[in-house]
C-alpha cells in the first residue's frame, strides 16, 4: 500500500495545479475587467490619466520570455536524463525570473519618479490599477521563484530522472503560466490605455 502513495501524489499534482491556475486566472480576469469598467466610466469625464508604461516593463517582458525558453530547456533535459544541463537550465530560469522581479521594482520606481503614485492626493485611478495588477503578478512571480528554488533543490539531490521528472514539468507549467499571464497583462496595459 505504501508504494501507491507516490503514484497517487503524481496523479493529483497536475489536476490540483490546474485548479490553482484557474483561480489565479479568474483573479486577473476580475482585475482587468475592473480596470476596463473604471476606464470606461472615467474616460467620459476626462479623469482617466494617460501615461506611458515604464520601459523596464518592456525589458521585463523580454526577460520573462527568455525564462520560458530556459524552462523548456530544463524540462527537456530532465526528461532525457541530462541532469547537469537540466540543473543549469533551472538556474538560468531562476536568474532570469529574479531579474524580472528587479525590473518590475525599477519600473515602479520610474512611475514614482514621474510623480505617478499608487494612492494619495497625487494619485489617479488609472495608475492605481497599474500598480495593483502588476504588484499582484509580481507576488505570484515571487511564489514561482520559490517553486523554482524547491525544484532546483530536489534536482540537486537527484530526485528527478528520465523516468520521473514530473516535478520539473509541474514547475514548468506554473512558470509558463506566470509568463503567459505577464504577456497578457503587459499587452492589456499597453493597448487598453
Amino acid at each position: 500500500m505504501a508504494e501507491l502513495l507516490p503514484e497517487q501524489k503524481k496523479k493529483v499534482q497536475k489536476p490540483l495545479l490546474w485548479v490553482g491556475l484557474a483561480s489565479i486566472a479568474m483573479t486577473f480576469a476580475g482585475l482587468t475587467s475592473g480596470y476596463v469598467v473604471s476606464r470606461s466610466s472615467l474616460l467620459a469625464d476626462n479623469e482617466w490619466l494617460q501615461f506611458a508604461l515604464p520601459t523596464e516593463f518592456t525589458a521585463a517582458t523580454v526577460v520573462i520570455l527568455l525564462s520560458s525558453v530556459t524552462m523548456i530547456w530544463a524540462v527537456n533535459r530532465f526528461r532525457r536524463g541530462y541532469r547537469q544541463t537540466g540543473l543549469l537550465a533551472l538556474v538560468l530560469t531562476f536568474l532570469l525570473g529574479f531579474s524580472f522581479a528587479f525590473l518590475q521594482y525599477y519600473g515602479w520606481q520610474d512611475l514614482l519618479d514621474r510623480g505617478l503614485f499608487f494612492t494619495g492626493p497625487k494619485s489617479n485611478t488609472a495608475i492605481s490599477w497599474v500598480y495593483v495588477i502588476t504588484f499582484l503578478h509580481w507576488l505570484h512571480l515571487i511564489s514561482g521563484l520559490f517553486v523554482l528554488l524547491f525544484t532546483l533543490h530536489k534536482a540537486r539531490l537527484g530526485k528527478y530522472t528520465a523516468q520521473d521528472s514530473q516535478g520539473v514539468a509541474v514547475s514548468g507549467i506554473y512558470w509558463h503560466f506566470l509568463d503567459g499571464l505577464w504577456i497578457y497583462l503587459f499587452l492589456f496595459l499597453s493597448f487598453i490605455r
